[in-house]
C-alpha cells in the first residue's frame, strides 16, 4: 500500500534586480567571460599580456586542449 500524499512545495522566488544593478552583473559576467577565453584561449608567448612569459599558457595547457584550441 503506497501513500499518494504529497509534500507541499515552495514556490520559487524570482530575483528581482534594478536595471542599474542588473547591467552591472552582466557587465562583470561579461568581463570575466572574456577574460577566461583570453587567457585560455589566446595568451600565449608573444601576446601574453605578462610579456614573453608562457606562464599562463602552461597553467592552462591541458584547458587548453581539452576545449579543442589549438596550442603549438
Amino acid at each position: 500500500m503506497s501513500s499518494t500524499l504529497s509534500t507541499p512545495r515552495a514556490a520559487a522566488t524570482p530575483v528581482v534586480l534594478s536595471l542599474p544593478r542588473a547591467i552591472l552583473w552582466l557587465a562583470s559576467a561579461a568581463f570575466a567571460a572574456v577574460a577566461l577565453y583570453y587567457f585560455v584561449g589566446v595568451d600565449q608567448g608573444a601576446t601574453s599580456v605578462f610579456g614573453n612569459d608562457a606562464h599562463i599558457h602552461e597553467f592552462v595547457h591541458d584547458a587548453r586542449h581539452f576545449l579543442g584550441f589549438p596550442c603549438h
